[in-house]
């Protein structure tokens, strides 16, 4: 028997079920609980992808408690200093977009946090990327053809988009340049590694004017109609029962 993972949020996805699945030598589908855990958190994410001198935007973490206990709202100017506007709010450990404020003027900061902090006890200020919103699915260490996601009513690939048919056009293979496709499967294979991940993870990827940024790693993909894993497996000749098969394969045989 193998457990198939398909839960997202805190404890399907930050190696909660997974470490009691092992507990109980059970055998289970997508990264280990080491892997989920520095996936979850945004903020030790990208500091290992610095570690290992992959592209991610610049970021500041503040938690709940610097800002009730220690003043930590004072650094906001010095905050803005260093990773510009626009910038990003988000939680730390949130997917899915929930709680994300674009934020353009410092004193939309606070209310940014607010709602970020109202997902999670920790949230960041990020570097706003504009350009292309790439998914990178890897199954079985190898990069699948790459899926652009294009918005068609708002300038984010937010919540509704990602889960309600029609709230985003997608195209895959997406289009680029031989070079540029080499860089970007390179990024994202990176990425995948030092997170420690194993049988399947999405990297997502803003392509700015600077080239592949790497935004978040997802331990657990998506696997509903809208979902990019799917689609960039279909994309290299995997229908979705052939893929989960690939998934549950890799899961007993590693």
């Amino acid at each position: 028997d193998v457990a198939f993972i398909a839960l997202h949020g805190t404890e399907g996805e930050d190696g909660t079920v997974q470490a009691l699945l092992e507990l109980l030598d059970i055998p289970y589908t997508g990264p280990g609980v080491a892997a989920c855990k520095r996936c979850m958190d945004k903020s030790l994410a990208k500091y290992i992808l610095r570690e290992h001198e992959l592209p991610t935007p610049d970021w500041v973490t503040y938690s709940e408690a610097a800002i009730r206990d220690f003043g930590a709202a004072s650094t906001f100017v010095a905050a803005v200093e260093r990773v510009g506007l626009p910038l990003v709010a988000k939680p730390a450990s949130q997917g899915s977009s929930l709680g994300v404020k674009v934020v353009t003027e410092l004193e939309q900061i606070p209310n940014a946090l607010i709602t970020a902090l109202s997902y999670d006890n920790r949230a960041l200020l990020e570097t706003w990327i504009s350009g292309r919103e790439l998914a990178v699915s890897v199954l079985g260490g190898e990069a699948l053809p790459v899926v652009e996601a294009i918005p068609t009513d708002s300038n984010a690939y937010d919540f509704e988009a990602r889960y309600e048919i029609g709230g985003a056009s997608f195209e895959c293979p997406a289009e680029l340049g031989e070079a540029e496709s080499a860089e970007i499967e390179r990024v994202a294979l990176g990425a995948y590694q030092a997170l420690g991940c194993s049988g399947f993870a999405r990297v997502d990827i803003m392509l700015g004017d600077s080239g592949p940024q790497v935004l978040e790693i997802n331990a657990i993909p998506g696997l509903t109609e809208t979902s990019l894993l799917p689609q960039a497996a279909e994309a290299a000749g995997l229908d979705f029962d052939a893929m989960v098969q690939k998934i549950l394969d890799l899961a007993l045989n590693g």
